[in-house]
């Protein structure tokens, strides 16, 4: 019996490739450059599942390849904004995601951010690598305290509790959340959080912001010009959610007016393109979307993506269906 033919959009990492070319007929990018419409649209057409990344767009136009052979989706990312749901359901296609292993990393990462941005250390290194630095003296780029604030945290998922408990057990931080579908009382309680019943109860309070919402319709510009105004004087936002949460604009605009301290980003609202007055900023971090860029992580989304396309194709229901 021949093997499902899957392609894959970019590149894996070494180990998990050689695993799926264990179970299925495997077809590489071995390129590692983003698939153009048409690319995927054909490979919808030429294979029985596709495994793209958070960055492809698997939009009804792609979904209306003809004839269509595929019969899976597996996602390579938690995230799946990048897939018209409703037209894979349309096509009778299933779409599974990564969770769970990608959590630690990318709250790692949040905070890698909001320390790197409260303490200057973007500016520092610039500043030492230009040979600018004359040596120590008492005023010299003093930055934010971290340990002791206040933390607003909006969403509370797998990785804003992470973040939670990164912040208050390490820093000794007050936690403050917004999450319309909150955990359990237990759990909240474990973490030392207190609820606010809106967004904005959250950023008025808040010394730091932390953005850990999904990217839905509802939650596009989420932190708008409004909102960024309702911060409070002095704070950073920090955003390893979805680019499009945050209207990078607006947010420009309260960076130059003062309005906040910072912001630590590392998902920008139109990938790979960052805007230019953001860049020209000294009180901004920056990352090129690397929250769950570890080794051990990579590894294990692509794992992930296997064992649900193994568990598809051999007749059971994926672990991680969203579709």
């Amino acid at each position: 019996m021949s093997k499902p033919r899957v392609i894959v959009t970019r590149r894996w990492p070494q180990e998990v490739e050689a695993r799926l070319a264990e179970h299925f007929d495997v077809e590489l990018n071995r390129e590692d450059l983003p698939l153009d419409q048409d690319a995927l649209k054909a490979a919808f057409s030429a294979a029985d599942a596709v495994f793209p990344t958070v960055t492809d767009a698997i939009d009804a136009e792609v979904l209306a390849a003809e004839p269509l052979r595929a019969r899976l989706i597996g996602n390579f990312g938690v995230g799946f904004n990048n897939i018209d749901l409703d037209a894979a359901k349309a096509r009778g296609l299933t779409v599974t995601n990564t969770p769970e292993v990608l959590t630690d990393a990318t709250a790692d990462l949040a905070m890698a951010l909001l320390l790197c941005v409260a303490r200057r250390v973007g500016e520092g290194e610039r500043h030492l690598r230009d040979g600018a630095w004359t040596g120590w003296r008492p005023t010299h780029m003093m930055g934010t305290q971290v340990t002791g604030k206040t933390l607003g945290l909006i969403g509370l998922g797998r990785i804003g509790q992470a973040m939670a408990r990164r912040a208050h057990r390490g820093f000794d931080m007050r936690v403050l959340f917004f999450d319309p579908f909150p955990p359990a009382r237990e759990v909240v309680r474990e973490l030392g959080a207190e609820r606010r019943e809106t967004v904005e109860a959250v950023l008025e309070d808040s010394d730091f912001v932390s953005l850990h919402c999904p990217a839905t319709p509802e939650n596009r510009h989420l932190m708008n010009a409004q909102r960024l105004r309702g911060m409070k004087p002095g704070a950073f936002l920090i955003n390893t959610a979805r680019g499009d949460v945050v209207e990078e604009a607006a947010l420009n605009d309260a960076l130059g007016d003062g309005l906040i301290a910072g912001a630590g980003l590392d998902v920008f609202e139109r990938e790979p393109e960052v805007l230019p007055a953001l860049i020209a900023r000294e009180n901004v971090v920056l990352l090129p979307h690397l929250g769950s860029a570890t080794r051990e992580t990579r590894v294990a989304m692509g794992l992930k993506v296997l064992e649900n396309a193994v568990a598809f194709f051999g007749g059971a229901e994926p672990p991680n269906r969203v579709a």
